[in-house]
C-alpha cells in the first residue's frame, strides 16, 4: 500500500470536508491536485474510496474501514512533529526517577500524569529504592531525579527543591506482645522492642534519626517491613500517608506515648546532580510537585 503522511492527510481532509474543493482550500492545494490524488491513491488500491457527485463526495464502505486507522497514524505523526520539535528545543527523550518508597507516592503519580499530557512520547522510568540506594542512583548517573528525604547535611553536588513534608509514625501489630502487656508508655521504651527498618542492604545508614530500637531487622523492601510489622515480628516507624489505611482497618496500631507525640516529621526534597543542569522535562515535574 502507498500510503504516506502527506495522502493520509489528504484522504481525511476530503472525509472531514466533504469535496474536494473544500479540502483543496484546507491544504492550501488546488481542487484539481487533490482530486488527481485521491485518483492514483485509489487505482493503488484498486478500490474506489469516494463516490463522487456534483458538488460533493461520499466516502465509500472501504473508507469509512479505513478512517480509524488513518486518524490514528496521522495524530501519532502530530505527536512525533512536537516531540522532534521539543527535542531540538531542550527536552530530554527520557527522564529516570529514583524515589524512596516512604512517602506519599500520589502527589508523584499525579505530576507525572501532567507530565506525560504535555510529553506523551517522554520515556520515564521509576526506580524505588531506600534512601541510601536512592541517592547513588542519582550520584552514580543512573538516575536523573532524586525523590528522598532532606539529609543531617547539605551535600555541595546536589541541587534540590523542598517538596514536601513526610510525618513517619511508630506503629505496631495489635497482638504484639509489649503491646498487650503494656510495655510501652514512653518513647524510649521502643528501644527494647524490636524495629523493622527499610534499608540498603548495601551502604550504611546516613540518617539515623529514624533509628531507636537497640536490636533490628531490615529489609530493602517498604512493603516487606509493613508485614513484618503487621506479622508483629517488631514495631516499625512508617510514613503516615501509606500506612493509614492498616490503622484504620486495626492491622496496625499508632503508638501513643505519655511524654511525647508519636510523629516525626521529615523533609522531602527532589534532588539532581548540580554538574549536569536540569532540563525541560525534569524542571516541569518539579514544578508540578511543589505545587501538590
Amino acid at each position: 500500500m502507498n500510503f504516506s503522511s502527506d495522502n493520509i492527510q489528504l484522504f481525511l481532509a476530503v472525509l472531514d470536508r466533504g469535496s474536494f474543493s473544500a479540502a483543496a482550500r484546507t491544504l492550501g492545494r488546488v481542487p484539481s491536485a487533490v482530486s488527481m490524488a485521491i485518483g492514483n491513491l485509489e487505482a493503488e488500491l484498486g478500490y474506489p474510496l469516494f463516490e463522487r457527485g456534483p458538488r460533493e463526495v461520499r466516502p465509500t464502505a472501504q473508507a469509512v474501514a479505513l478512517e480509524p486507522h488513518a486518524r490514528l497514524i496521522a495524530e501519532q505523526l502530530g505527536l512525533l512533529q512536537v516531540h522532534a520539535l521539543e527535542l531540538s528545543q531542550g527536552l530530554e527523550s527520557s527522564l529516570t526517577l529514583a524515589v524512596v518508597p516512604d512517602i506519599d507516592q500520589r502527589p508523584l503519580f499525579a505530576a507525572i500524569a501532567r507530565l506525560g499530557e504535555r510529553y506523551p512520547l517522554l520515556d520515564i522510568q521509576l526506580l524505588s529504592a531506600p534512601q541510601e540506594d536512592a541517592l547513588q542512583l542519582l550520584d552514580s548517573g543512573r538516575a536523573d531525579l532524586c525523590l528522598a528525604f532532606a539529609g543531617l547535611h547539605v551535600d555541595a553536588s546536589r541541587g534540590f527543591q523542598h517538596i514536601g513534608t513526610e510525618s513517619l509514625v511508630a506503629t505496631l501489630s495489635p497482638a504484639h506482645p509489649a503491646l498487650r502487656d503494656g510495655r510501652i508508655r514512653y518513647l524510649e521504651d521502643l528501644i527494647n522492642v524490636r524495629q523493622i527498618l527499610v534499608r540498603s542492604r548495601d551502604l550504611p545508614l546516613a540518617d539515623p534519626r529514624a533509628l531507636i530500637g537497640a536490636t533490628h531487622w531490615s529489609t530493602d523492601s517498604f512493603d516487606f517491613a509493613v508485614q513484618m510489622v503487621e506479622a508483629g515480628l517488631g514495631w516499625g516507624d512508617l510514613p503516615l500517608a501509606r500506612v493509614a489505611p492498616l490503622i484504620a482497618a486495626g492491622r496496625l496500631v499508632r503508638l501513643r506515648f505519655a511524654n511525647t507525640r508519636n510523629e516525626l516529621q521529615l523533609p522531602i526534597h527532589a534532588f539532581w546532580r548540580r554538574q549536569q543542569p536540569l532540563r525541560q522535562a525534569a524542571r516541569l515535574l518539579i514544578e508540578q510537585l511543589a505545587k501538590c
